[in-house]
């Protein structure tokens, strides 16, 4: 959950004088930024440096980060969809791949595993159709109203793109994928039902997931966790607003679960912190499996100190209390 980022004084110095395209771009910068944590705060797992729209510029589509993805001509009709094109991910963006090979070989003498992330269809969905972030989503969510079946033919696009570039991680060598729906959770259960649900079951059914486990984040996602369950994801991300124990209850055997301590709680004494990740672990113990993590990324205000109290804690609790 965006481990690398504002927060770390050596990241800043590293991104200094680039554009964040061209960090994602930088196959040395961006080998040095995902190795970061695990140096600086140990961690026990490396994920990509990289963002969710970066495979959606082969796709056609011109943007820039201000700081978040601005769409320089927002998808809103059928024509504009139908120019977009499903790109092959190794020629579109190679340098992603190179990233991940470089890191696999850095990492196997640690016995660190690597993930790899997409962003999922009906988020990129979101930013291509409204054409920046925004809180409501309002153009977007007037499509899925008014439009439908326009939205619909835009997902399947997407995922058609998402599956082909997350078997391309894998295929580099990321050992899981975890795919980020931040802004799924905007929606009622009718409408993820019919618009969210679909494109996870498709990713989850055409992954290879016995080499490498499919991981699911759906932001404040609480009213949906059933049906997060629905879509055959091997684990479920969950955020600080979901109830762990209740999480636990729902997957029952069909998923493990990640997550969820709030990203502000960092900023907690340490001996609160490590309240907190007992509290969650506790809670946890009914799941098939769980993976101690956050319940979104890293704020730029993060105390690095912060961090390093969850991690600790996180080693910590196979001690007695």
């Amino acid at each position: 959950m965006r481990q690398a980022g504002r927060y770390l004084p050596e990241y800043r110095k590293l991104r200094s004088g680039v554009s964040f395209l061209e960090m994602c771009r930088d196959v040395e910068r961006a080998v040095a930024a995902t190795l970061q944590p695990i140096d600086l705060l140990g961690v026990e797992a490396a994920i990509l440096f990289s963002d969710i729209f970066v495979p959606v510029t082969g796709m056609g589509v011109e943007l820039d980060f201000r700081p978040g993805p601005v769409v320089a001509h927002p998808v809103r009709s059928l024509d504009a969809i139908r120019a977009l094109r499903v790109p092959d991910p190794v020629e579109s963006v190679p340098y992603v791949f190179e990233i991940l090979r470089r890191l696999r070989e850095e990492l196997a003498s640690r016995e660190i595993p690597l993930l790899g992330f997409a962003g999922a269809p009906f988020t990129l969905a979101a930013y291509l159709v409204e054409g920046s972030g925004s809180k409501s989503f309002s153009v977007m969510k007037r499509m899925l109203y008014s439009e439908p079946r326009l939205l619909s033919e835009l997902l399947e696009l997407l995922t058609e793109m998402t599956v082909g570039y997350l078997r391309a991680q894998v295929d580099a060598g990321a050992e899981a994928v975890q795919l980020f729906d931040t802004w799924a959770g905007l929606l009622d259960r009718e409408a993820y039902r019919r618009f969210v649900l679909p494109t996870h079951e498709s990713i989850a059914k055409r992954l290879d997931r016995p080499e490498a486990p499919l991981v699911l984040y759906v932001n404040d996602g609480a009213h949906v966790l059933d049906l997060m369950v629905e879509s055959g994801a091997d684990m479920l991300s969950i955020d600080w607003r979901c109830e762990m124990g209740e999480a636990a209850r729902l997957a029952g055997r069909r998923a493990s679960l990640q997550g969820n301590l709030d990203p502000c709680a960092l900023a907690a004494p340490p001996d609160e912190i490590e309240r907190r990740v007992r509290a969650i672990a506790a809670a946890a113990r009914p799941a098939r499996g769980h993976v101690l993590n956050l319940g979104h990324g890293c704020l730029p205000d993060t105390p690095v100190e912060g961090v390093r109290a969850f991690v600790a804690a996180a080693k910590r609790l196979g001690e007695p209390s």
